[in-house]
């Protein structure tokens, strides 16, 4: 079955998508993006990544090509089109094309360039991979000062990947400083004593929706939380470790830099934690 996609006010067969050589989105990578999963054919969070959408287009001048309402129907038809029962909806705006290349953002009139897709994914939720839990390097962080903003400059996270598949693993996180920020596409957490450690919002990493979700209800639960700079070296004496994104939830990590966590399998509260998230997440679903 072709996919039907959304290209700027139309739905369109995958096949007769377009955008132009000049939009800046490919150019400049002057683009920002979400993804929004999709279980029972509903959305989750999608409350929270309208809002982050909003900031990061307000955070680098970029206009927003319609209005919430709006995006959630584009959401929400693209998954009927396309039959998903459990998958994704990727987003991605643009600050568009004037009909050239040139570093100066083109005039304020020129329209912003909104692109989706879905992406089919039998299984999301009941993960062969988070029942064994995955194996991750640590890597230095050589990203732009901004990742609280989802940019679509994936290069070097797309690389963080590719070397830990090189090295037999699954994912990476990154360092800096001596301090690890987060993972290549999300959030980091360590468990020690029954205590949760994750480092603090700020201008180094993203501002995860499912890592917002994921403490409440880690708080709801009665755990304890501490937000604060860690490093890679004590979260390898850790009980337990796990990560947090949109696309896998709450995904247990079981070895960090071949150093195994606890009897290195997926530790309790990554387990739980993933089941609370996925249970709240399905009955606030739209």
């Amino acid at each position: 079955m072709t996919r039907t996609v959304y290209v700027n006010g139309e739905y369109l067969p995958e096949g007769e998508a377009k955008v132009s050589i000049f939009d800046r989105g490919f150019l400049f990578a002057d683009a920002v993006y979400e993804v929004t999963s999709v279980l029972d054919g509903k959305l989750i969070d999608f409350e929270g990544h309208a809002v982050r959408l909003d900031r990061s287009l307000k955070e680098l001048d970029m206009a927003s090509p319609c209005s919430k309402e709006e995006l959630l129907e584009i959401h929400r038809k693209l998954v009927e089109l396309n039959g998903i029962e459990e998958g994704l909806v990727y987003l991605q705006v643009s600050r568009g094309s004037d009909g050239d290349r040139d570093f100066v953002f083109p005039s304020e009139d020129t329209p912003p360039s909104l692109v989706l897709f879905t992406q089919n994914k039998p299984g999301l939720a009941d993960s062969p991979a988070a029942a064994k839990g995955a194996k991750i390097i640590s890597i230095e962080d050589i990203r732009w000062g901004r990742r609280d903003i989802k940019t679509v400059q994936l290069l070097y996270p797309s690389m963080g990947k590719m070397m830990a598949k090189k090295a037999g693993c699954d994912d990476a996180w990154l360092i800096e400083d001596g301090y690890v920020t987060e993972g290549t596409s999300n959030n980091a957490y360590y468990v020690k004593n029954g205590k949760i450690v994750t480092r603090p919002l700020s201008n180094d990493i993203l501002h995860g929706i499912t890592r917002a979700a994921v403490l409440r209800l880690a708080e709801e639960a009665q755990m304890e939380i501490e937000e604060r700079l860690f490093t890679i070296d004590e979260a390898k004496a850790a009980d337990e470790a796990f990560t947090t994104s949109a696309s896998a939830f709450v995904m247990p990590v079981v070895e960090i830099d071949g150093v195994a966590l606890g009897d290195g399998t997926p530790g309790p509260i990554a387990k739980r934690l993933r089941e609370i998230y996925l249970e709240e997440s399905r009955k606030k679903a739209v």
